[in-house]
């Protein structure tokens, strides 16, 4: 033994072979719990650093023990009765024999201001806990700092137990074993994998990074997955225990009692956490009944070979990973794997089964009972559908749809869904509509564009021939899911046919599912007067029943209408409730979407950073993903937020990157809304040719899905892409005839300002200051500011303007402008530009501007007051009116007001 600090100390310490790294939180811990006196016992699995932290708390005590600091290895003592002795022998002095030892060794140390460190205490558990407690009777000053895989139970004893290394000391560690960090980021990444799965325990970390000098870093991630064969080579000098994580394993297990061994193994069977419920539907049977395993369980907790979690009710355990392949490997030797497996299954089945009522009144509960189990239950859907007999496998599978569903393993879920289809293939039984339906169930928020949702179909026409309309009326609604990215008037009409379907069978979150549905649907069609009451009234009842999946993508939808309705502030409080409902599911679907919307709206509101920051996490995870996760809206409005900030080049990456989760996908066959997207970044990056097809690709598929708003954002970026000005102002007065009669007021601003644009160009400078002060005004009332320098056909407007009319008529007409509300302004800009095609007599019939004057009037504005607001002479307005009242077939104001004011408070 070595000195390890002052040598004026006597003391007995192991000898430093190699470096100590990190661990320094834990070191203040260990340092607090000794000031306190008496007994502290270091607590951990084999492997885990308890005599490395112990000797170097140990070391750093030496000044504060003037009567030494004494170490006593016990792993070599076979006998119990030879514990005094060595304590004895660290401390040079003679002990007496027997019984009498404990109290010699008591009497000897006296009132000595000492450290007693007992390394290894697990296999001479009783002889240490004898010592240890005559040591604090006769010795009031003598501290105890023991080591162990289990606590040695003495009264007063501090249990302090050794945590995994953090990760940054284990990557540390690592490092410091291998001779360096690795050079690239790439094998970087594999160290601190690797780490993370060796559960930060030193010796496994130690025994990878012998292998640097051998094998890549990527290559001992890999040899992870068989790690008892991998982690063999520890250093020379080290005891037996230590030299490989399988003998280190081995001394734990060699010191349990046989019930507990046959305990240990059958618990791997298990994953990831389990409870003593679970625990004991998998292993109580000969020789174990209940009470074995409940008091096994105990008993491994206390040799650290479990870790127990009892915050929650029922508490929950857990095996480190090295220590489940331990234990896994045991039980496949044993022989007994099968029927452990299968009661495994049997376990979990009726778990589901009894969970499965909650799907129908608060799937926040059900998600509650049932998350925490994930691991156990793809376990033993996989064991179910490996069997003879793969029947309670696919019931297994039909149970656990919503959880893929709604928790971001949609690909694991589909793959198991898929295999538990096939093994029934043919089958026209209920087991195999409810796992179609459950496949494209997933496919919903996994691959929404696959062809898994002919799944659905073939579902609903089993659920129909069985005469089952509750499971028809989910398959229909599922099959609506799949049509009406492809054709919205299919997709609306299955929509509606499932909720009526619903509402006869009495399935509530069906009937409110497809609400939303048709809402969305509306929505998409820019008909948000009837988007909206069905968007509320389904977000109410399905929130109110814990469906925060499809309440939070409503409730999306329903924040992106009110921003195109010109209202960001409550856009951003509605998407940030729908984030809010959405993050508790974890997974990216329900989360993406509500993200970006938020971000849009953020970025619309002229809050960049912010809007970033919503995004920022599930970039970093699409990024780092291959193949990347279906996340609806984030490439949209990644796209948009950078060419917000100037940023085109990047900008139509992002929207190219749409097609990245769809098989094959190219420019065709990204969404409209990308698609226009696409057509603005390459426009701003110079590229003319491209951002036209683009354009005329958007023009396209927007008039094919009846889509008004991407229709005007499309013929927009055509206008702004066009060489003729008259065909440019054209095109815009199409867009801003398409957002006014949408109520699309948000999109209209810039449209006003593209046109304010080109009145200059053609030298009518009051125009466009009249339509730039009206935009100052919208964008001053909806907290909507420019994002960008000004772009448009004339370079820098506002001043153009200003010089070409001088200051004086420039601020007048602006102000002339900024009197009008965004209606009125709109009606200035559409004079005499109505819709082609209409009828001679009729609401319809009326022009934009007449509409406008029609307005005004029912509002009570007299002629001169009229024609102040909407700048025309009394005459015109008198004209103007005299044409409305032939085409309405009305002789007067009075009953123009009675006719027209039902139709305007519906418009």
């Amino acid at each position: 033994m070595t000195a390890m600090s002052d040598e004026s100390v006597p003391h007995r310490l192991p000898p430093r072979l190699t470096s100590f790294v990190g661990r320094q939180a834990e070191l203040d811990g260990l340092a607090e719990a000794l000031r306190g006196g008496g007994l502290v016992t270091v607590v951990g699995p084999g492997g885990c650093g308890k005599t490395r932290l112990a000797a170097e708390t140990a070391a750093r005590q030496a000044r504060t023990r003037p009567d030494g600091v004494w170490w006593v290895d016990l792993s070599d003592v076979a006998d119990p009765a030879a514990v005094p002795g060595a304590l004895g022998a660290a401390l040079g002095v003679l002990v007496a024999p027997g019984r009498a030892a404990a109290p010699a060794l008591a009497r000897q140390l006296g009132d000595r201001r000492a450290l007693v460190c007992l390394d290894n205490c697990e296999h001479v558990l009783g002889a240490a806990a004898e010592l240890v407690m005559e040591l604090l009777r006769g010795c009031p000053d003598v501290v105890v700092l023991a080591t162990g895989r289990e606590p040695l139970g003495v009264p007063g004893e501090v249990v302090w137990r050794v945590p995994p290394l953090s990760g940054g000391d284990a990557v540390a560690l690592f490092e410091e074993r291998a001779g360096g960090a690795p050079a690239s980021a790439r094998a970087r990444a594999a160290v601190r994998t690797a780490c993370a799965r060796l559960d930060g325990i030193p010796l496994a970390i130690e025994l990878a990074a012998a292998w640097s000098g051998t094998l890549s870093a990527e290559e001992i991630l890999r040899g992870l997955d068989d790690r008892f064969a991998l982690l063999v080579r520890g250093p020379r000098g080290v005891p037996a225990r230590h030299q490989t994580l399988a003998a280190s394993m081995a001394w734990s297990h060699d010191l349990l009692a046989e019930d507990d061994r046959v305990l240990f193994r059958r618990l791997g069977a298990l994953c990831g956490g389990f409870t003593l419920a679970t625990a004991r539907g998998a292993c109580a049977f000969e020789p174990l009944d209940d009470t074995a395993v409940r008091d096994g369980l105990r008993r491994l907790v206390d040799k650290s070979l479990l870790v127990a979690d009892t915050r929650g009710d029922p508490a929950r355990f857990r095996m480190l990973e090295t220590v489940h392949q331990y234990a896994a490997a045991l039980l496949e030797a044993s022989g007994e794997t099968a029927r452990v497996r299968d009661r495994h299954l049997d376990t979990y089945l009726a778990f589901a089964e009894e969970a499965a009522p909650l799907l129908a009144t608060d799937k926040d509960a059900w998600r509650a009972v049932v998350v925490p189990e994930r691991d156990n239950l793809r376990a033993a859907v996989e064991h179910g559908l490996s069997r003879p007999d793969a029947g309670r496998g696919r019931r297994l599978a039909a149970e656990l749809a919503w959880l893929w569903h709604l928790d971001g393993h949609g690909h694991e879920g589909m793959e198991l869904l898929g295999r538990a289809v096939e093994r029934g293939a043919g089958e026209r039984t209920a087991l195999q509509a409810r796992l179609l339906t459950g496949l494209a169930l997933v496919a919903d928020t996994t691959r929404p564009l696959g062809l898994d949702h002919d799944a659905a179909e073939t579902a609903l026409e089993i659920s129909t021939g069985l005469g089952d309309e509750a499971g028809a009326s989910l398959a229909r609604l599922l099959l609506a899911v799949g049509r009406f990215a492809f054709d919205l008037d299919a997709g609306q009409a299955l929509a509606e046919a499932a909720r009526d379907q619903a509402r006869r069978a009495g399935e509530a979150f069906v009937a409110d599912a497809a609400t939303a549905l048709t809402g969305i649907i509306a929505h998409l069609r820019d008909d948000h007067a009837a988007a909206v009451p069905l968007l509320e009234a389904s977000v109410a009842g399905l929130a109110a029943r814990g469906e925060r999946g499809i309440a939070s993508t409503a409730l999306a939808f329903l924040a992106a209408g009110v921003l195109y309705g010109g209202d960001p502030a409550r856009a951003r409080g509605l998407a940030a409730e729908a984030l809010r409902m959405a993050r508790p599911l974890g997974g990216l679907h329900r989360v993406g979407l509500a993200g970006a919307v938020l971000a849009t709206a953020e970025g619309t509101a002229g809050r960049l950073a912010e809007a970033h920051a919503v995004l920022e996490p599930m970039v970093r995870l699409l990024e780092s993903s291959d193949p990347p996760p279906f996340v609806p809206g984030l490439a949209r409005a990644m796209g948009q937020l950078r060419l917000w900030a100037g940023r085109p080049d990047e900008a139509a990456g992002w929207f190219r990157s749409e097609a990245d989760w769809r098989d094959g996908a190219t420019l065709a066959d990204l969404t409209p809304q990308a698609l226009t997207g696409l057509a603005e970044a390459l426009r701003a990056t110079g590229d003319a040719g491209a951002a036209a097809e683009a354009c005329e690709r958007a023009l396209a598929a927007a008039r094919h899905a009846g889509m008004p708003r991407v229709l005007a954002d499309a013929l927009e970026q055509s206008a702004l892409l066009a060489d003729d000005a008259a065909r440019a102002e054209d095109l815009h007065h199409q867009a801003l005839a398409l957002r006014a009669d949408h109520g699309l007021w948000l999109c209209c601003v810039p449209g006003l300002e593209a046109l304010a644009g080109l009145a200059a160009r053609a030298g009518s400078f009051v125009e466009a200051a009249r339509l730039l002060g009206a935009c100052d005004r919208a964008r001053e009332e909806m907290g909507y500011p420019r994002p960008h320098p000004w772009r448009g056909p004339a370079d820098d407007l506002p001043a153009l303007l200003r010089e070409a009319l001088g200051d004086d008529a420039h601020d007048a007409a602006r102000a002339e402008g900024r009197a009008l509300d965004l209606r009125d302004a709109v009606a200035y800009a559409r004079r005499a530009r109505g819709r082609r095609g209409r009828p001679s007599s009729g609401w319809d019939s009326l022009t934009p501007t007449e509409r406008g004057v029609v307005r005004l009037a029912v509002e009570g504005l007299s002629n001169p007051e009229i024609g102040a607001r909407l700048f025309m002479s009394r005459s015109t307005v008198k004209t103007h009116l005299s044409h409305v009242y032939a085409k309405l077939g009305v002789a007067n104001r009075t009953e123009l007001a009675a006719l027209a004011g039902p139709l305007l408070a519906d418009a």
